[in-house]
């Protein structure tokens, strides 16, 4: 069996490091780091896809993300 080189996190680490996305926000139509998923478009509806926001504007036009419905 081979060896692994991979260390388990601490607690510490699991608790400082947040993952965080880097992508494109609809609301201000720029690229952002922080994006939350706000919507899915379903494909049945149209062509579908996913809409996302980062923190201040899911702040400033009071969306909620979709995993938090």
């Amino acid at each position: 069996m081979a060896e692994t080189n991979h260390t388990p996190p601490t607690e510490e680490d699991t608790t400082t490091t947040v993952p965080r996305a880097f992508g494109y926000c609809a609301w201000h139509q720029g690229h952002a780091d922080g994006v939350r998923l706000i919507d899915v478009i379903e494909q049945g509806s149209g062509s579908g896809g996913t809409v996302f926001a980062c923190g201040p504007c899911i702040a400033v036009n009071n969306l909620v993300p979709f995993a938090d419905r």
